[in-house]
């Protein structure tokens, strides 16, 4: 049976090349059906109403011509899963690494991306979080520029090879998060809305006419490709792109929806499934549990962690950092989770957030000090390991892996990658990747950004230095860095007051008066992660019987009861068992 929900459309027909058009017939809300079956890579498409163009299915599982093409028939089911004693991974006590298929290896394959997996293991990585796997005009892309949600994209191997991918995930241990975009669709090959109203025209958000999620069959579109992903494909969970996004008026909310059939389907598996959003709202709503009047979301992003860390690393105040420039701003999200929870945001212009309930726990915030969007959306797509020196990225590290929320690390930043990671798009149309790279100046102008350093988004050398460079891991300082982090990851992993998730076991201070020169004094229960960021000695005092358990530079030391700490360096200081 192949079946199409098509409510503008008069007449539909199934078109497969080399056969006769087969008659769809309309059945009740909007949907047609015709009893065909389809083979594994059968070519197949719809026409509408009179016209003799061929579309894609909008739940079409592959694209070998790409998004204008017909779509092919995938048989989900035919791989051979190693998997069958996986156990899923809990998000809570993990360590997330976010990857770009694209420029995570030279390939930029699903497959190539396997040979890296050992790696991350290596690394204590316990999560892989893909940027956006599905189908999208071009070659390369963020993946944020999607118009057919249901295909992998098959410049990184399709669906069998996304498939191969989390297999090997699992055979080592790893989770896969997956990232998904439901709050809008791409510029180029959305044929959703001559099937039906998938857009609510004239309700717009940042990209465009917002998904119509009064349409009970496009909540469904939108929830069954959620499910395909965990069940089909078999990830651990799904990354929700910029929820706040979604205009949805409706009980439940459609996050809620999400939430419902996500745990449900967990039940079924028999193993844990995570949904983590990523919302500009600071509203616990989302990841409060449904008894206690919330939508149930295992987790979200906090930006506020890291627009906190980045002023205190850089000393950067400009746009949105302002806010976070007040000497408080660390302390306040390590014991509080937000520091916008009802406060005045001078970037807003008004109040803005909530306060987290003490029944959400701090392990639901997935907090970075690095991640795609804040990278590739400077104006030369700079990381940290551009303009900060080792002492203070090795600071930046242990903050991100001690912190009370559940770690993020961007793919590279774990041996401070000197490739940037830049705005890439590759669109076919020459009016729309002109207007991109027109847009991407403009916007960086507006926000004081020297227009030089925008690198034109449709250059192919944009996408290739954005690509990790492997050698450099095993180089000079960045060896260095890297034995740190993963110092740092199995000492997440082995201590107990890193596993204790409770506000209470939270304190932080803070020292210094300038944005470029502070100090903190941060505690999870018995430890102390005390961080100098100034241009002399720190010292801190400390309980009797404590020892150094951890330090970024040989020079920090404890004496006379006191942590002494050099300029941009950390130490963990706690009981020796």
């Amino acid at each position: 049976m192949i079946e199409v929900w098509a409510p503008k459309a008069e007449r539909v027909r199934l078109r497969r090349p080399d056969r006769e058009d087969v008659e769809l017939t309309a059945a009740a809300g909007g949907w047609w059906s015709a009893d065909v079956a389809l083979a594994d890579g059968d070519r197949y498409g719809f026409v509408l109403g009179e016209s003799d163009d061929t579309r894609p299915d909008p739940r079409s599982p592959r694209q070998p011509d790409g998004v204008h093409g017909t779509s092919a028939w995938f048989d989900a089911a035919a791989h051979e899963w190693a998997d069958a004693a996986w156990p899923g991974r809990a998000l809570e006590g993990g360590i997330v690494y976010e990857l770009h298929i694209g420029t995570f290896t030279p390939d930029g394959t699903l497959d190539s991306a396997i040979d890296r997996l050992d790696h991350l293991v290596d690394l204590g990585v316990t999560h892989v979080e893909v940027l956006p796997v599905n189908d999208f005009n071009g070659v390369w892309n963020w993946g944020y520029d999607g118009v057919l949600w249901y295909a992998v994209h098959e410049a990184y191997g399709g669906p069998a090879a996304y498939q191969r991918f989390v297999d090997a995930a699992h055979a080592r241990g790893l989770a896969v998060i997956q990232d998904v975009v439901y709050n809008h669709l791409g510029p180029s090959g959305n044929y959703l809305p001559e099937y039906g109203p998938y857009l609510r025209e004239g309700s717009r958000n940042t990209w465009g006419d917002s998904v119509n999620l009064d349409e009970d069959a496009v909540r469904s579109y939108i929830v069954e490709n959620a499910l395909m992903w965990m069940r089909d494909h078999h990830v651990d969970g799904l990354r929700l792109d910029a929820v706040h996004a979604l205009h949805d008026d409706r009980t439940p909310h459609i996050l809620q929806e999400l939430a419902e059939a996500s745990d449900a389907l967990s039940v079924e598996l028999g193993r844990p499934l995570s949904l983590i959003a990523e919302s500009d709202l600071n509203d616990p709503t989302l990841i409060r549990s449904r008894e206690r009047g919330g939508y149930g979301l295992g987790a979200q992003w906090s930006d506020d962690w890291h627009h906190s860390v980045h002023v205190a690393l850089t000393g950067e105040t400009v746009g949105y950092y302002e806010d976070f420039a007040a000497l408080d701003a660390l302390p306040k999200v390590w014991t509080k989770g937000f520091f916008h929870d009802g406060t005045f945001s001078s970037f807003r212009g008004r109040d803005h957030g909530a306060p987290i309930p003490a029944d959400v726990s701090p392990a639901q915030l997935v907090t970075f000090a690095q991640d795609h969007d804040q990278i590739g959306n400077r104006a030369a797509g700079d990381r940290l390991s551009q303009t900060l020196s080792p002492g203070r990225l090795a600071v930046a590290a242990v903050l991100t892996l001690t912190a009370p929320g559940t770690p993020m690390l961007f793919m590279g930043e774990e041996w401070g990658a000197s490739t940037p990671w830049q705005f890439f798009t590759s669109h076919p149309e020459p009016e729309l990747g002109e207007a991109t790279a027109k847009g991407r100046i403009e916007e960086f102008v507006k926000m004081g950004w020297d227009e030089s350093l925008v690198p034109d988004p449709q250059d192919p050398e944009t996408f290739t230095r954005s690509k990790l460079d492997w050698e450099e891991a095993g180089q000079d300082w960045h060896a260095d860095l890297l034995a740190l982090y993963r110092g740092l990851a199995a000492f997440r992993h082995e201590r107990p007051e890193l596993a204790d998730h409770s506000w209470e076991s939270l304190a932080a201070e803070s020292g210094g008066d300038d944005p470029e020169h502070r100090a903190f004094a941060l505690r999870r229960g018995e430890l102390s992660i005390l961080v100098n960021l100034t241009e002399g000695e720190v010292s801190w005092d400390v309980a009797p019987g404590r020892k150094v358990l951890l330090r970024t530079v040989d020079g920090a030391r404890i004496e006379d009861g006191e942590a002494v700490l050099p300029p941009e360096s950390a130490v963990i200081v706690g009981p020796a068992s």
